[in-house]
C-alpha cells in the first residue's frame, strides 16, 4: 500500500499546485479568478489527498506486500487474491439509480432527486447483500 499513498500524494500535490497556479494565472488575465476551474481541481485535490490518507492508514496496519519490498519476486504475488462476483447485476443498477438521481440534480426536479437517491440506496444495500445467506452460526454453551 505504500506505493498507492504516494502515487496518490504525488497527484494530490500536483493539483493543488496546479490549483495555486490556476487562480494566480486567470486573475492575471482576467483581472479576477475563474471560480469553477479553480474549485475543480481544489476538489479533485482533496478527494486524492483522501484516497491517499486512507492508504496511507492501511498501509500502516498490513504488513509489507511483494510490491512494496525492494526485494520482492513476483511469484510472492500469486495465488488467490479474493472473491470477485463472477456476474452481477447490481452495478447496472446502481448506475442507472445515480442517472435518475443526476438527471433530477440537472432539471432540478426534486422529487426526482429522492427517487434517485432512494434507488442507489437500495441497489447499494443489494449489491452488498447479494452473497448473504442469512446463517448465523453461533457458538452453543
Amino acid at each position: 500500500m505504500k506505493t498507492e499513498y504516494k502515487i496518490f500524494a504525488g497527484v494530490a500535490g500536483f493539483l493543488f499546485a496546479a490549483a495555486t497556479l490556476y487562480g494566480f494565472w486567470t486573475h492575471g488575465e482576467n483581472g479576477e479568478v475563474e471560480w469553477i476551474g479553480l474549485v475543480a481541481l481544489i476538489l479533485s485535490g482533496l478527494l486524492c489527498t483522501m484516497c491517499g490518507t486512507f492508504f496511507w492508514f492501511v498501509s500502516r496496519r498490513i504488513d509489507l506486500r511483494p510490491e512494496d519490498r525492494e526485494d520482492g519476486e513476483i511469484a510472492e504475488g500469486a495465488g488467490e487474491i479474493g472473491f470477485f462476483s463472477p456476474g452481477s447485476y447490481w452495478p447496472f443498477g446502481i448506475a442507472l439509480a445515480a442517472s435518475v438521481a443526476g438527471l433530477g440534480l440537472v432539471f432540478w426536479m426534486w422529487w426526482l432527486i429522492a427517487v434517485g437517491l432512494i434507488m442507489v440506496i437500495v441497489a447499494a444495500s443489494a449489491m452488498i447483500f447479494e452473497y448473504y445467506s442469512g446463517t448465523r452460526h453461533t457458538a452453543e454453551h
